[in-house]
């Protein structure tokens, strides 16, 4: 029986393990430069984790967690999004302490699941990058988060960006605009889908989001949260904006825009992008936003945070090679000739990689014109070649495989010799 990946996973492969390698790279280089530290959280939590960070009405509860029980009969789930695990590790090991510096900044990586039908940068295993902060409710915190984000992406070389921002007010805010909006979708009861009814009986604010198309005419003509903010949230989002000038970044309002998440408040945000990888629709590929109250939700004392997350499935659709470094990485190639070369070339090779070379040799006796060839397509800079000869005089032949150059050097001294050829 042959075995296939389940549906909604893919392998990656060597070649385009390089490229994810880079993107985290440029992610923990940048995160880095903004004093973000790297947190690993289970791949698995308390399904309730989940459930009280996300609301029962969001489509991650109530359609697509994983979630099963083990063999204690404990309800457990695999991690939908990055943000609860965080904040649940950020609780659970008191990371709001007075010894811990504020905002306390960390980001991550790693595998994410939800079952969902798969599609072109949409799997059931994905993977996120993303970062929080917490302990603070600054709105130049809000600027940073933004910054961070845009930075990154900028440093992958993605092109077409669209920055879009909102702001989903405080508590008072939201509940004048939770009534604005049961009074207007009541009257359209009737017409909704099945998920917006009960959404309009849970949280309104998710029917803005829905993906029926019927929903969205209706949609179209609901009251927007820029006239339910108080003085307060008005002009705190007026200010965050003022921020955003001031770093020259262009951004547009969408007051239609909502996040996934119950926990969600004041700053939102999703950058878009238009690509012919998506048929040169637009696309999200970075949102977040403002979550103050997620952490007393977990069980955290009074605590402000903020973060977004990425999917890296779709930005990597959205990486051009050119924007890629080379795979190119191949410095010598041992080409060898006889027994007695063969056992000589262990001790070799591994010299040359605790010199800083990175090394490779044939490992099937093939004959010398096929190890050139080899040599060739792995575009290695040298050839080093040994036999039985070479091996009395405590000589190797150096070739530069650019130029055809060829030289005879001391074996004994192999690295010191190599380093001087590569000057």
């Amino acid at each position: 029986m042959r075995y296939q990946k389940p549906k909604g996973t893919m392998d990656i492969l060597p070649g385009e393990s390089q490229k994810w390698q880079y993107v985290e790279s440029i992610a923990q280089d940048t995160f880095n430069k903004y004093r973000f530290s790297e947190i690993r959280t289970p791949i698995f939590e308390s399904y309730e984790v989940f459930e009280r960070s996300s609301g029962d009405t969001s489509d991650i509860v109530s359609k697509e967690m994983y979630d099963f029980k083990d063999k204690g009969d404990r309800r457990l789930a695999l991690r939908p999004e990055g943000t609860a695990g965080v904040v649940r590790a950020y609780v659970e090991n008191k990371l709001y302490g007075p010894e811990h510096i504020k905002p306390y900044k960390v980001w991550y990586k790693g595998p994410m699941f939800r079952y969902e039908r798969p599609q072109s940068g949409r799997q059931r295993q994905f993977h996120q990058i993303g970062v929080e902060a917490f302990g603070s409710d600054s709105p130049e915190l809000d600027a940073e988060i933004i910054s961070v984000g845009l930075e990154f992406l900028n440093r992958l070389g993605i092109k077409n960006l669209k920055v879009a921002i909102n702001t989903l007010g405080d508590p008072e805010s939201r509940a004048a605009y939770h009534k604005a909006l049961v009074d207007y979708f009541t009257p359209f009861k009737d017409q909704l889908s099945d998920d917006s009814k009960i959404r309009l009986e849970k949280n309104p604010l998710r029917i803005l989001d829905s993906k029926d198309n019927n929903d969205k005419k209706i949609v179209a003509n609901a009251p927007s949260i820029l006239d339910y903010l108080n003085d307060a949230s008005a002009q705190r989002f007026e200010y965050l904006k003022n921020l955003l000038d001031d770093l020259d970044i262009n951004y547009e309002v969408d007051s239609t825009m909502v996040r996934g998440l119950d926990y969600y408040n004041h700053t939102i945000f999703e950058f878009m992008v238009t690509d012919p990888a998506f048929d040169n629709k637009e696309i999200t590929v970075l949102a977040g936003g403002r979550y103050n109250g997620l952490v007393e939700e977990l069980g955290g004392p009074e605590t402000p945070g903020i973060g977004f997350g990425l999917g890296v499935e779709r930005l990597m659709l959205l990486l051009k090679d050119e924007d890629l470094p080379s795979a190119n990485n191949l410095d010598v190639y041992l080409v060898t000739i006889g027994e007695k070369a063969e056992r000589a070339s262990v001790k070799i090779l591994s010299s040359l990689r605790r010199a800083g070379f990175c090394a490779d040799k044939d490992y099937l006796q093939r004959k010398i014109k096929a190890q050139f060839k080899t040599a060739n397509n792995l575009n290695a800079k040298y050839t080093v070649t040994i036999g039985d000869s070479e091996l009395e005089n405590d000589t190797a032949s150096v070739k530069n495989m650019a130029t055809g150059e060829q030289v005879s050097v001391s074996l004994e001294n192999l690295a010191e010799e190599l380093k001087k050829i590569e000057g």
